[in-house]
């Protein structure tokens, strides 16, 4: 069959290798993708979110599954574009989306059905929101409530850092209408972790935890960001906690959701942390997660294409996973996550039996590739220990060591 994959990240990259791992997978599609997914699958030059084009060259290449990546064409509508045009999608409806487009919607639903979550309280008017900040104190968190590409989150450790972020979301609109409304949280002090499951209205199939590094710098210091590498399986979180997170997070969403009338398709992503009072939601996300899925899918034993059909027809797809350890670290361009330069050279990136390497934000200039993004290139290794695992991505990682135009942390997977 063919495939069309829908982004230009490095969670799309590793959702091609997965792939084209399938015997029943001839052709993989990527709009728009990027120069390292050029090299495993024809890149299309569509917006992904020009529905119109998009569904116009699924039925021109007689595409039997598109699988969207990013979240904007989730909460813009694809999905239900799709299925008005008779053609097969994987992901939530518009709908069903909104778990991910709208925080305050999310807190509202899991304060509803009781989900463990932090206390809230949402924000239109900035001196409203400050006063709050006050009488609650720092350390606090404040949240642009809909999407920011993984921007729009701030831990402030004083109150200071807390009405800056509030007067720049709300007075200073730095993230446009998706900071027109905040979501204001208390701070949740723990072990943080993810989990992702494939869904179909109330039927929940999880998949294995991982743990993201959201920090840009070593020690899980500085600003916010996309995230800087990530590892799984997670041998400090117990079997007993990952059943309660299916059984009184996963699940009693999914439920949610059928109930409020906006039933979930697709790739639920929980995020989540290990508090003294128990597992708590931070948030969730509508699709796969980057880094996140750049080390869970290399763990799959599965086909993909088979546990999408068996989960959309209703079934269960008996995920299984490799016995051993993934880890992935992030080069990322200077600056990031704030201001940084594009066009780039990167070093030689040879192949490597040990790792393998996922293209985020690169583009293709004559022979070489050069940086086209933030996060630029994901690095991952697959070993039977989480330390040959570790190893082989920062030998790898030398390849880096004689520029000054690129980063990385060097304790991706160090607690494990």
């Amino acid at each position: 069959m063919n495939v069309l994959v829908i982004g230009s990240g490095g969670r799309e990259h590793m959702l091609v290798k997965t792939l084209n791992k399938s015997s029943r997978v001839a052709g993989v599609f990527v709009a728009p993708g990027n120069a390292g997914i050029s090299l495993e699958a024809t890149c299309v030059d569509i917006n992904e979110t020009d529905f119109d084009q998009l569904i116009d060259f699924a039925k021109e290449k007689q595409i039997d599954w598109t699988i969207v990546g990013p979240e904007v064409p989730l909460t813009k509508g694809i999905v239900n574009a799709y299925r008005e045009a008779g053609l097969k999608i994987f992901g939530p409806t518009k709908e069903a989306a909104i778990i991910e487009g709208s925080k305050d919607f999310t807190k509202g639903l899991m304060k509803k059905y009781q989900v463990p979550t932090a206390e809230y309280e949402t924000f239109t008017d900035a001196k409203q929101a400050i006063n709050y900040i006050k009488a609650k104190g720092a350390p606090i968190v404040i949240k642009a409530d809909g999407l920011a590409a993984g921007k729009g989150v701030v831990v402030a450790m004083t109150e200071e850092e807390a009405i800056d972020a509030v007067e720049d979301m709300l007075l200073n609109h730095s993230f446009g209408d998706s900071g027109a409304r905040v979501v204001i949280e208390e701070f949740l002090d723990g072990e943080e972790f993810s989990l992702f499951a494939f869904v179909e209205g109330e039927n929940v199939y999880p998949m294995i935890p991982a743990r993201d590094h959201k920090r840009a710098f070593d020690h899980d210091e500085g600003p916010n960001t996309g995230g800087m590498g990530a590892y799984s399986p997670l041998a400090d979180l117990a079997d007993s906690q990952v059943d309660f997170t299916i059984e009184h997070v996963l699940k009693p969403v999914a439920k949610a959701m059928v109930k409020e009338g906006r039933a979930y398709t697709g790739l639920l992503y929980a995020g989540l942390i290990e508090t003294e009072a128990g597992i708590k939601v931070i948030e969730f996300n509508a699709r796969f997660g980057d880094p996140e899925t750049q080390v869970v899918l290399p763990l799959l034993e599965n086909d993909l294409i088979d546990v999408i059909e068996a989960v959309s027809e209703g079934h269960d797809p008996q995920l299984t996973f490799k016995d051993a350890y993934a880890i992935g670290t992030v080069v990322a361009a200077k600056g990031y996550p704030g201001a940084y330069n594009k066009g780039v050279t990167l070093p030689e990136l040879p192949e490597d039996e040990d790792c393998y390497v996922i293209h985020a934000g690169t583009k293709q200039v004559g022979d070489t590739f050069v940086s086209n993004g933030g996060r630029v290139l994901l690095v991952g290794s697959v070993k039977p220990t989480v330390k040959e695992a570790r190893a082989s991505v920062y030998r790898y990682l030398t390849h880096f060591d004689h520029t000054d135009d690129f980063f990385h942390r060097k304790d991706i997977g160090e607690k494990a």
